[in-house]
Formats: structure tokens, sequence, C-alpha cells
């Protein structure tokens, strides 16, 4: 970023120096939620309560106006205020008031992949699938994209409560069923981000030549005669405020399913976590949320959407890869990764990044971060980084040969002729660069090839295991998030660079993002066959028949980089049995990590009590379709795991177990061995909808830190397989700290 180097005056520093003083005495106002839990009497969840708690707090009436934002009160109760460090701490210490925390800044994590899952041409629920609406929590659509016509679809179902508020110049139709907007003039998408992730779940099928002929075929979503309702919350950018508001209105609209591809917040406590609280209350309702993990991999323990209740997606590649080569002065061939739609002219002078760059105070010329505009023009310059890109536009260079230090065999659009190459071919190309006194060089055209390795967890996606609570599995699934084609914004820019005045109808984007609607889409599909399933019974459906994964990452288990593993949505309709969880077995979690009685009874506007069950409920006891424990290094132990299933398949079944090889990340010893069993190892149903319970039992030795094991629990009666992955980790030592 480039300095400014304006004068500083007394006058600033005095300014300087108060607000340093007023931040660090709390006195400084800022937007915080006072979060209020579920709804138990309807007046006190208006705003007039709402200004009398304020006005107790800060006092004199005028000021209790200009501080108060706004109420939630639909679907949950709390409210939005200009509060103090001190005003928040008062507020927090009162009775009805689960948790205050200031709003922060969240991020978006940004047609074959249906191919690719097996899905051409799925067995489909017409009625059913009209029936089913998808609330969308982001930056808004393009309400006139060819994704969202409704052509052949009738009115609304009569269960939708919503209503078409998308501000100016915004449409809605049969398709795009409801619109709402928090920040802007309009829900109409300004980003691109909304459009890309609400057509990859429910868009009609497209038939487009892709990105300038890059990846063309036909665009489509999941479940394309499914609704949709549009809640804007990113728009110029996403805040706790904005978000809980849209959640506040897609429960009570009436929606089935809430798909966010949000993240980046604090892990500390769910109680100040934006998305849990609303995809809580949406749970009650019997709404399935869809969250991505992040994209903060190969981070370990990076994943963002940690709470039970959320359906949290990691990112895969598909078969279909976009590649790039370029040719150098001698001949030799070096590929690489872009989305580079731009015709090869002649061979063009290349110049090395310090050999293009002015005086560079204080910068590394190598990354291209100072170059000189009149040594790169009509050249192709390379550097060291792949933000040499932008620097690269900026001085006029005609094209950029960059090192691919953003996400390993990702291909991302370029606003100019562009490759980014891994170290060594970086280096290769880089020898030839500084060697040859006339080097040259011609960057080809992209094209899409065919990739034998997919599935494989992408670099990028966010990794366990969950950090705040070890004994829930995160992510959940996986799904396809790279190099993803899907309806955009047409206006520019499309390749994040200013400047870049493109303009295209459908796009290609890579990140968790893309993959969380993938997940929504097909958890709409099982909701089309199964309207009366709850969402913990579509989650479950999704997880236990997914493709299993193999892939490692060092001494990371490989579950906590793909959850379950690849969805597959021609079996995710008929998994045979469920795993559910309620809402009072939430309730139980929470108080068995934690929660005290005040903030459970907050937050469910029931009469829970901890004290009753607290000490005779064990985290990892809650009904999930995976089993995760962490045990302490070189000391015997045993885990039981205790798990109820539901009979969705056929009456009359038999279940028999069997487990899984034992994979192991790290090295065991010889003479480590472990005990896995399940009681009773079958499982006889005579009904529909009949329950069974069973306890796994995990037992071992001394094993060494750094060490993690998996296997899965899989339940068969010979047509239906029912897999259930089973990790445990050897938590590691603490950090030695020095005095």
């Amino acid at each position: 970023m480039a300095a400014n180097n304006f004068p500083i005056s007394f006058s600033f520093i005095a300014a300087l120096l108060a607000a340093i003083f007023t931040s660090a005495n709390g006195s400084e106002r800022k937007d915080h939620i006072v979060y209020m839990g579920a709804i138990q009497n309807r007046a006190m969840a208006e705003s007039t309560h709402h200004l009398n708690l304020l006005q107790s707090v800060i006092g004199t009436s005028s000021v209790t106006e200009d501080s108060y934002i706004r109420s939630y009160g639909r679907s949950f109760n709390g409210f939005v205020a200009e509060l103090t460090g001190g005003e928040a701490e008062q507020l927090a210490a009162m009775d009805g008031v689960v948790s205050v925390f200031e709003s922060k800044e969240l991020k978006t994590k940004t047609t074959r992949s249906w191919d690719f899952l097996g899905f051409q041409q799925p067995k489909r629920n017409l009625a059913g699938e009209l029936d089913v609406i998808i609330g969308s929590i982001d930056s808004g659509i393009w309400p006139e994209s060819e994704s969202f016509n409704d052509e052949g679809m009738g009115p609304p179902p009569q269960k939708w409560r919503g209503e078409c508020a998308g501000g100016e110049n915004f449409t809605c139709n049969h398709k795009v069923i409801g619109a709402r907007y928090y920040s802007s003039s309009s829900a109409r998408d300004d980003k691109g981000h909304g459009t890309h992730t609400a057509s990859t779940a429910i868009g009609k099928s497209v038939t487009t030549d892709g990105f300038y002929g890059i990846a063309g075929g036909v665009a489509r979503g999941a479940v394309p005669s499914s609704r949709l309702a549009v809640y804007s919350a990113c728009s110029p950018s996403c805040t706790d405020v904005e978000i809980l508001a849209a959640f506040d209105d897609a429960i009570a609209d009436g929606v089935d399913i809430i798909t966010i591809s949000l993240g980046g917040f604090d892990l500390s406590d769910l109680r100040v976590d934006c998305i849990a609280i609303g995809a809580y209350h949406a749970m009650v309702k019997g709404i399935l949320t869809v969250q991505s993990a992040g994209n903060d991999g190969p981070v370990v323990g990076s994943v963002e959407s940690v709470a039970p209740w959320l359906f949290s997606v990691a990112a895969t590649t598909t078969d279909r890869s976009i590649v790039d080569e370029i040719v150098l002065g001698n001949g030799k061939t070096v590929s690489g990764y872009s989305i580079n739609p731009f015709t090869p002219n002649k061979d063009v002078p290349l110049i090395y990044g310090t050999n293009a760059s002015k005086s560079c105070s204080f910068q590394n010329p190598e990354v291209c971060s100072c170059l000189d505009p009149k040594l790169v023009k009509g050249k192709i310059v390379q550097c060291k980084s792949f933000a040499g890109i932008f620097k690269a536009v900026d001085a006029g260079a005609a094209g950029a040969i960059v090192l691919n230090d953003k996400a390993d065999n990702v291909s991302f659009i370029v606003p100019l002729p562009a490759i980014a190459l891994n170290l060594t071919a970086y280096e290769q190309v880089a020898n030839y660069a500084i060697s040859e006194p006339n080097p040259h060089v011609r960057i080809l055209q992209s094209v899409a090839v065919k990739d034998g390795y997919a599935p494989m967890a992408a670099q990028f996606s966010s990794r366990g295991p969950n950090l705040l609570l070890p004994e829930i599995m995160k992510p959940d699934i996986a799904a396809p998030g790279v190099e993803i084609l899907a309806s955009v914004n047409p206006q520019p820019p499309n390749s994040d660079t200013p400047g870049d005045n493109r303009t295209v109808n459908f796009t290609i984007m890579s990140g968790t993002s893309m993959a969380c609607p993938h997940v929504a889409g097909l958890a709409a599909y099982v909701k089309s066959f199964h309207p009366n399933w709850s969402p913990s019974a579509i989650k479950s459906a999704i997880m236990t028949t997914a493709e299993e994964m193999t892939n490692t990452d060092g001494f990371l288990s490989g579950e906590f980089l793909h959850g379950s593993g690849q969805i597959d949505p021609k079996q995710a309709i008929e998994p045979g049995l469920v795993y559910e969880i309620f809402e009072d077995d939430y309730l139980k979690f929470l108080c068995g990590n934690g929660f005290d009685s005040k903030s459970v009874r907050g937050i469910s506007g029931n009469k829970s009590d901890c004290s009753k069950f607290s000490t005779k409920f064990s985290p990892q006891d809650l009904n999930y379709p995976a089993m995760v424990f962490e045990v302490p290094p070189m000391k015997p132990f045993a885990v039981k795991f205790q798990r109820t299933v539901t009979n969705v398949g056929i009456a009359n079944s038999t279940y028999k177990s069997e487990f899984s090889p034992l994979s192991v990340v790290y090295v065991l010893k010889s003479s480590e061995k472990l005990n896995v069993s399940v009681e009773p190892p079958e499982l006889t149903f005579r009904d529909l909808n009949e329950k069974k319970s069973f306890v796994v039992t995990v037992a071992g030795g001394s094993i060494p830190a750094r060490t993690g094991f998996s296997s899965a629990l899989i339940w068969s009666d010979g047509i239906h397989k029912v897999r259930s992955p089973m990790v445990l980790n050897v938590k590691l030592p603490p950090i030695p700290t020095s005095n």
C-alpha cells in the first residue's frame, strides 16, 4: 500500500492521542449486537422494550435514540446500538440478555461440477422441488440473469410469507420469489458473488460458451425448479448486524434451506458468532443452514464454521482443470495455471522483475512492487508473487509470469496475458530470463483438461480439527469448489482488477463459497423428496452417503480436510438410516460445553436447567453422524460413543456393522494396538421411523503426540451403506513458555 505523505500537524497528534485515550478507556461508541435469544414474550421483542433497556444504561433519551440502530424480533430477540465498552458490559449482565458483542465484518469465501458428481439426469420430484425455497444470504443477485428465469413455473408455494422488497430496479418472478436488502439501496448484486452462489444452487439450465470460450457447456443448479429468496447483506460490506437481520427475515419468511458463503469471525464463543446464532434459530424452525468452511487452508484448525447445527462445507476439485502454457524463446514449454482467454501473439520480450524496477526504497523488486512503466512497456514481466499480476497491469506491461503463492493447482481469471507457476517451473523461467541476452516468451491461451486425480481437497480449503468444539468433526462434507462456472453480475470488473472492463454473463470462481451452494442445492433436492425431514436428518443423509476420500495432509487426518467425503447426490435421497438431533440434544450439548443455565434458557426460550444433565452428558455423545475424540499422549484410553439411528429405508430390515480399515496418520509403533467394537453388532428394524441405539468403543495404549488415526463405522442391509467417520487425534502437548 502506498504511503500518504501528508504533513503531521500538532492538532492531528492531539486528536490521535485523544482517540487512543478514548479507545483505551472503552468510551468510544461502536456498533454492538445485544442478543436476547428466543422470543419468549412478543412485547419483550419490540423496539420499545429495547429502547427502555438501552436508556437504563445510557441515561438520557436523546443519546439513547441516537445510539439505537435497529431491532430483531421476527424470529429471535435482540437489537443493535452504538455502545461503549462499559455500556456493553452493563447490558450483558442484565436478565434476559444472552450476549453483547461488537459487530464485525465478515468475508465472502470465494456446469461441469454437477456432471462430475454423477448428477446428469437425476431422479426428480418436480412437485416437491417447486415447493422448496432456498434463502441466499450474500451480496444479492442479478435478477435478469437467465439462470433465474421463471419459464414454466407457477406462483410461489402457499407457505411463503416473504415479500419482494428488493429496492431500486429489482423485480421478482416465480423463480426469485422474494428479496430484501439491508445496507444499500437494492438487492441487486454489485459484486457477482451472490449471483454466482445462488445460480450454482438452483439456477435454471443455460447453455453458455463459458468465460470467453473457456469451460463452456450447460450451467445449472441442483434443483432448477426450486425457488429463491434473496437477502442482500453484503453490499457494500458484510457485518454481523446485516447478517443477523437477514437470518431474522429468512426464518420468518418461510425458507427451507439457508445458504451462506461467508465467514471470518471470532471462534472463541458461539454466543458471539452471528451465523451460529442465526442458524440455531433457523434449526429450531426446521431450516438447515449450509455454510462455507473458509479459505484459510492449509492452516490446521482454520475451519470457521464450527457449530454442530451448521452444515460446514470444504472445497474439492472436479475432473476438469483449467491450465495454461508458455513457450520460451529456446523452444521449451512450461505449464502453469491461469484463466487466460487472450489470443497469443508473436513472442514478446521477457524481463525479470529486478531488471524492470525503478528505485525501490524498502521494497522488494523481485515481486514487482515498484515496476518502471518505461522498462516493462511491450514486455512480459516475471514477478515472484501472484500480486505481481496487478502490478504489471498498473505499470502497463504486456503480460506477466508470476509465482503461484496464492493457491496451488488453482487457476484464477487474469486481466492480461498471464500465468502462475509452481516454484520449480518459476525458477526454470527465471534462469532463462536472467541468463539469456535477449529472452522472449509466448503465453498461450488457457484450455480445460481432464484431471484424473479428482476429487482432491483444495489447498485453500480451511482444515479442522474444530478448535472450539473438538468432539464435533469439521468440516462436515466436501463439494466442488475449484474453477466453478456460474452466472455473474455482468458489470465489470470480473478479475478483481479495477479497469478490467470485460463484460460476461458467466464466470469462473474458486473457493469454499462455490462449494457451499452445491451442498445447499443437494439439501434442497433431498428436501424435495422428504419434505418432513428435520435439518439433522437431511444433513445425516448427505454425510453418511458421501463418497469416501482418502487424501491426508501431513499429520492431519483426511476427515479434517474433507469431512465425510464428497457429496453423492444420487445416494443422498435414500440413505437407509439417519442420525437425528433435536433442540433438546443441542441444549444438553451446550450445557456439557460450559454454557450456564441462564444462557441456555435465553437461547431456547424455555426453562432448561443445565444442573439436571450437564454431568451426565458427554459432548462426544451428541448424536452426530461422525465420531471424533482427542486423547492424551502416551496414556491408555477408552472412548465410548453412544448413537441412535432412525430407519428411513425399508420397514423390515437388518443392518450389519463393519469397520473400514484403519488409516494411520504419522507412524504408530508396532506394539501399539487399537481395539474398535460396536454393541450390538446388528440392528433389526420392523417399522419405518423405528429407532435403534448402539455404543462404539475405541480403546488403545500409549500413543505419541502428532499421531492421528481414522476409520469408519458402516451399517449395511445389503442395499444401503450408512458410513460414519471415526477420528481420534492425540492432543499436542502445550508449548512451553520461556520465563
